[in-house]
Formats: C-alpha cells, structure tokens, sequence
C-alpha cells in the first residue's frame, strides 16, 4: 500500500508539472467525457447499461478510421477535405466489384482500399510538388472523388451488401468467449508496462529525466482497471464487437508507426517547421505524399465499415456531417491544428466523446439540433483550449 501511495503521488505530482507547464494532454477531453456520460446517465439509467456502451464501441469504428488517418494529416498542420468523398468511393467500388460483378468478397475488398490508398498518394504528391496548400487540393479531391463515386454506381443509386458476407460481418460479429474480452484487456495491460518501463529503463541510461517504477506501475494499474471495466462490460451484452478489436488493434499500431519510427518522427518534425526540415534533409515530398496515402487508406477502411453497418451503400455515402465529425474527433481529441502535437488516440477519445454526445441525445429524445450545438461548443472549447496551451508553451520556450 505504501508503494501504490507513494507512486499515486508521484503521478499526481508529475501531472501538476505538465499543467502548470501548459501540457495539457488528454485530460481535457477526459473531463469533457465524464461530464457527457455522468450527464446522460442522470437523465436515462440505460446510457451506461452493457447493451448501450457495445453500440457506442461499434458506432465510433467507421468514423473513427477516418479521424485517425486525419490526424496524421493534422500533424503536418494540414487538413484533409476529401476523406468522406474517398470513404465513399471505396464503399461503392466494393459494393459494384462484388455485388453486381461477382468479385469474391476478399478481392473486392483489397481493390476498395487500394482505391483509398492511391487516391490520397495522389493527392499527397500533388501537395508536396505544388506546394499548394492541403486545404485547396482536397477540396479538389472531395468534388472528383464524389463524382467517381456516383459514376460507379450508376443508375442503381444503391447496391445493398450481402448481410452473410464478410464486410458485413464486420460490425454484425462478436467474440461471446468472456476470455477475448478479457484477455486483450491484460494484453493491453501488459503491453503498457512494457512500453512505459523500456522507455523509463532508456531515459534513466542516458542520464535523462524518467518516470519512476511506482509511477510506471500505477500507470499500469489505471490501464489494468479501465481495460477489464470495459471488458466486463462488453462482456455483460454479447461479448467483444469485431469492429472494436480491429479500432483498436489499428490504432495501436499506428500509434506505434507515430511515435517509435523514423517516419513517425519525421511527421512530427514537418509539423514543427517545414523549412527546418528540409534544411535537416528530410524528404519532404515523400513524407507530405505517404502522410496524405495513409489518411485516404484509413478513409477507404473507414468507408467500409459504415457501410457494414448499414450493409448498403448508396449515393449519399460519405457525405453529410461525416467529414466535420471526423476533423472535430480528431481536434477534440487533443491533436492540435497547428501542427506538431497529437496521436492516433486522440481520435478515439474525440470520437467517443461525439458517439457519447449523439447516443445520449438518441435516448432522451432530445431533438438533433441540440446534438449539433453541443458538438460545436464542445469543438469549439477544444480549439481555444489548443491555442491557450501553445501560447503557454512559448512563453515558456517550448513553442
């Protein structure tokens, strides 16, 4: 008990630091998470029952493809406008190959994220040879994709998905054994213990500041607890979703690739400053275009999902407030749009926070007008929350 005091402390400590530093982190949209579901269940006893919160796993995976790929794209202090146009386009590409010409599921599948992939690269060169801004080339994007996407699908307007197939399935299936559940749970567990004491172990050898072991072990320990909370819940309903553990495995990865690569740090050092880069020869066109293939890779995976979930596709795929969800998860989420800060679970705590406000709204019948205000404030609050910690950073130096 002494240990776990002492390393609570510790923790405590060190998030006092990073606040009076300005480094805000996650915590915000943290708070901003507790508030929504503390609010929703005062209001309606079933928002947190184990039914509601595996619908709200499943309901964050299509758009939150999408807001992790923008967040790389944010990253560079860029926006992506197309990603809807592109999540689009690769859904019908699927739903046309194998729907109306008989393509085995597998194939059609590969050729609708190659679709994404080369879309973006596309894009990406264009970007980093004109230097042209982001912004402009996609909005671009967003006008020919759309297009593409009607003319595939032709006069149909809609094809529906086989509900037995294999995209369908995506969002249709669940692990029922409680042991997936739980297991991913310590493996996630684990996998942060390791992580957090390499990196204490590599910092402490170079005489550089670390975390301590209590603080590695507390930390573990929070992730332990929150792990198996949402596994039992999930395992209370139907067990772990497929589309849950796909998020979620992808988004590891990718965070990962951000944050433990050589490429990854050079995304953020473009996002730090263009110019210094270049003149540290990083290969700037190669960056800026992979950067831009990633986010329409994850735009195509992201198509697909929502169209799993409605097992359909048609002519208004990919539009509504689909793109605004997707950038606002990944800005609420804490990715700064001002380039250099951010990671791939900031899209997932953004996202949670939009499903939560939307599911919450569902269930109390509060008129859609009202989702779409608190949505904005809630965006809104993030973004000056954003501008204020920057401008502590450069009072401080760190800018």
């Amino acid at each position: 008990m002494r240990v776990v005091s002492r390393g609570a402390r510790s923790a405590v400590e060190a998030v006092r630091r990073r606040l009076r530093a300005g480094e805000l982190g996650s915590l915000p949209v943290v708070l901003v998470l507790a508030v929504v579901w503390i609010t929703f269940q005062c209001l309606n006893q079933n928002f947190l029952s184990p039914r509601n919160l595996s619908n709200l796993g499943v309901d964050i995976v299509g758009t939150g493809m999408i807001a992790v790929g923008i967040v790389f794209v944010l990253l560079l202090g860029q926006v992506d406008l197309s990603v809807g146009s592109i999540s689009g386009l690769a859904a019908a590409v699927f739903a046309v190959l194998n729907v109306d010409n008989g393509v085995p599921e597998w194939l059609a599948l590969v050729v609708a994220v190659l679709v994404g992939t080369v879309a973006g690269t596309v894009q990406g060169y264009s970007v980093a040879r004109t230097r042209v801004p982001a912004f402009v080339v996609t909005l671009a994007g967003l006008l020919t994709w759309n297009g593409l996407m009607l003319a595939v699908l032709g006069n149909s307007g809609t094809v529906n998905l086989d509900e037995n197939g294999l995209v369908a399935r995506l969002t249709s299936y669940y692990f029922t054994d409680d042991a997936v559940a739980y297991g991913l749970a310590a493996v996630a567990a684990a996998a942060v213990f390791l992580v957090s004491d390499r990196a204490r172990r590599r910092r402490r050898a170079v005489g550089m500041p670390h975390r301590s072991l209590r603080a590695v072990l507390v930390r573990t320990g929070g992730t332990a607890v929150l792990a198996f909370s949402v596994a039992y819940a999930l395992n209370r309903f139907q067990g772990l979703p497929l589309a849950l553990l796909v998020f979620l495995v992808l988004v590891a990865v990718l965070d990962v690739v951000l944050r433990r690569t050589h490429h990854g740090r050079q995304v953020y050092a473009l996002g730090g400053s263009i110019e210094a880069s270049r003149r540290a020869s990083i290969d700037v066109t190669r960056v800026q275009t992979a950067v831009l293939a990633t986010s329409g890779t994850m735009a195509a995976i992201g198509g697909l999902f929502l169209a799993s979930r409605i097992t359909s596709v048609s002519q208004t795929s990919g539009s509504g407030v689909l793109l605004v969800n997707a950038i606002a998860a990944a800005v609420i989420g804490g990715t700064s749009l001002f380039g250099g800060r951010g990671t791939t679970w900031s899209a997932v705590l953004g996202m949670l926070v939009i499903q939560s406000i939307a599911s919450g709204m569902a269930i109390t019948d509060t008129p859609p007008a009202v989702q779409f205000v608190i949505t904005g404030g809630v965006l809104f609050a993030a973004v000056v929350i954003d501008s204020l910690s920057r401008r502590s950073h450069g009072a401080t130096g760190r800018a």
